[in-house]
């Protein structure tokens, strides 16, 4: 059995992240409770007069508070492939120039959040804009549950300011749209028939470093049953790039999968099933004001500038508990 479980490498990587993970749980909480131990018997010690104490005490009362409410945060990351690393695409709407470069602003708020988490990012492929800015990006990111935090980012995300493009400095409105699909493995969460399968080999282009070959490297494969396409041109091989490729497939087909599960259970429901463009969830305000307000959870921020650099948790945060709440009141 156990020769058996470690020939399939790919099974048994899997199956030891998620061991590591649960032991890291397992390990904190165990912590959490020899610190709330310690402080009860602490509290059962002191004099009454004892102000010092006290007040170290309830320091102590405050972090734990604090630790118990990042762990619900913790346990708001519900549901299949949280662990997971993530693939997020990001889109110019209609718009232009505007659009493009308003990509390239989102894509360097989700490096610098990347960065700020110590989770490592690629670009996989990238559009760049006739003149300026980035038509479309698709990028990588790993770390542990990089898609369960990431998962709030899906959706429209709306641009207001003044234009940098514009001579009389007009104000205008841009649109993007942040797809975000956890990374899943081919074979072990989907499976691919190769027959259904057109792969095209291309020449790589575009500013993607000097570690990609300018031969003909790049991949782009097809799904003919689906007609899901998806492309890699910035790893450093032919071998890599259709790796990448799969993997990004796999993703793609098994959010295809969840999206024709939702609209039969929605039509089961009654429910509506709004398109992908109707889903604003945030606004970026730079003029006449400063503020950003997602939309699903009310809150705003007026530190549009730290939130453009990156400074994007406590909107995730936020997030997953209004997620958390909303799943409890669906239960009751």
């Amino acid at each position: 059995m156990d020769a058996e479980f470690w020939s399939d490498t790919r099974l048994a990587q899997t199956k030891m992240r998620k061991l590591s993970n649960l032991k890291k749980d397992v390990s904190y909480l165990r912590e959490l409770e020899r610190t709330v131990t310690t402080i009860h018997e602490l509290v059962n010690l002191i004099d009454g007069e004892d102000s010092d104490m006290r007040t170290e005490i309830s320091s102590e009362i405050e972090e734990i508070l604090q630790n118990i409410e990042d762990w619900e945060l913790r346990g708001a990351l519900e549901g299949p492939f949280v662990k997971n690393n993530v693939i997020m695409a990001i889109h110019a709407g209609a718009g232009g120039t505007e659009s493009q470069d308003w990509v390239s602003i989102l894509l360097r708020m989700y490096s610098r959040w990347a960065e700020h988490n110590d989770m490592k990012i690629d670009i996989v492929d990238l559009s760049q804009g006739e003149e300026s800015g980035i038509k479309s990006v698709v990028i990588h990111i790993s770390g542990d549950t990089a898609y369960g935090y990431l998962k709030s980012e899906h959706g429209v995300h709306r641009l207001v300011r003044l234009s940098p493009f514009d001579a009389d400095h007009a104000r205008h409105t841009s649109f993007a749209l942040v797809e975000v699909l956890p990374e899943v493995e081919q074979g072990v969460d989907i499976t691919i028939n190769e027959d259904d399968l057109k792969i095209d080999v291309f020449r790589a282009s575009g500013a993607g470093g000097q570690s990609v070959q300018k031969n003909s490297t790049a991949i782009r494969i097809t799904h003919l049953p689906t007609g899901i396409k998806v492309q890699c041109q910035n790893e450093r091989s032919q071998y890599q790039n259709k790796l990448m490729a799969m993997s990004i497939l796999s993703s793609r087909l098994m959010e295809l999968q969840k999206k024709n599960q939702d609209i039969k259970t929605s039509k089961l429901k009654g429910v509506h099933v709004s398109a992908e463009w109707g889903n604003q969830i945030r606004s970026y305000v730079l003029h006449p004001y400063k503020l950003v307000k997602d939309h699903r959870t009310g809150l705003e921020s007026s530190s549009a500038e730290e939130v453009l650099n990156g400074e994007i948790d406590q909107f995730i945060n936020m997030y997953l508990k209004w997620i958390s709440r909303e799943k409890k009141g669906s239960k009751n």
